[in-house]
């Protein structure tokens, strides 16, 4: 049996044949290589998209999981794994930044009715962190193991580092949503610039149709913290005025 290489490994052969172009051979070759480039772009969100929501479904999972104990330094590992995951999913809308307006424009009308809106994964993650209208798998799962632990997610947010492990699941929850909203403000500024008013591929309002869909996961935990800030500043102010 021939040994295993890198290429058989990764199935690279297939990974790099799977950028179909849809602009015609009779366009630009300028044209066609940024259609190509927005593919690549595209299709490595996805990938990351699953590194993603596979991570934090095994955050939830390490959080309140079926049977057996929780695992809070399993969890957390998984979260703050995933902070940095977005800050590469960020990057992937900075680098689209680079591609021309002018051969977007032109190979665009080619996409037809697809639409990066249509994106399973990203229902998914949606679905994973919540956000103003619905509580998330991830936050629930936080719920349960601060719970377990004999503790509600607001004392966890009144003792702060003295909570320990969940003070720290608490503030790596926090920044994922804060990676999560930088990387969609991004996309959004990005689209805005790039198509304006017009109608999405997909036969959205366009840039309305994001922004109305960018949201700010944990809202709650935000909620818990500010009380918590709010009250150390009455209390502060009472000191002061005694």
């Amino acid at each position: 049996m021939a040994a295993l290489t890198y290429a058989d490994y990764l199935n690279v052969d297939a990974l790099l044949g799977l950028q179909e172009t849809r602009t015609p051979d009779s366009a630009s070759r300028s044209v066609i290589q940024a259609e190509h480039f927005f593919i690549v772009t595209h299709q490595s969100c996805e990938l990351w998209l699953k590194q993603v929501t596979i991570d934090l479904d095994a955050a939830a999972e390490a959080m309140a999981p079926p049977y057996g104990p929780q695992d809070e330094e399993l969890a957390l590992e998984f979260l703050d794994r995933t902070v940095e995951l977005l800050r590469v999913l960020h990057g992937q809308v900075i680098a689209l930044e680079k591609l021309p307006l002018r051969h977007f424009a032109e190979f665009r009308p080619y996409l037809d009715g697809a639409s990066g809106a249509q994106s399973a994964q990203f229902r998914l993650l949606a679905q994973l962190l919540g956000g103003d209208r619905q509580q998330g798998r991830l936050y629930r799962a936080f719920e349960q193991l601060a719970q377990h632990r004999g503790i509600s997610v607001a004392e966890v947010c009144v003792r702060g580092p003295g909570a320990g492990v969940l003070n720290r699941i608490a503030d790596s929850l926090l920044d994922v949503a804060n990676g999560y909203w930088r990387w969609k403000m991004t996309h959004l500024a990005l689209v805005s610039k790039m198509v304006g008013n017009r109608k999405g591929t997909g036969g959205s309002t366009g840039v309305d149709y994001l922004a109305r869909r960018v949201t700010l996961p944990f809202p709650e935990l935000r909620q818990l913290r500010a009380q918590v800030h709010e009250k150390v500043l009455s209390d502060g102010r009472d000191g002061a005025g005694g």
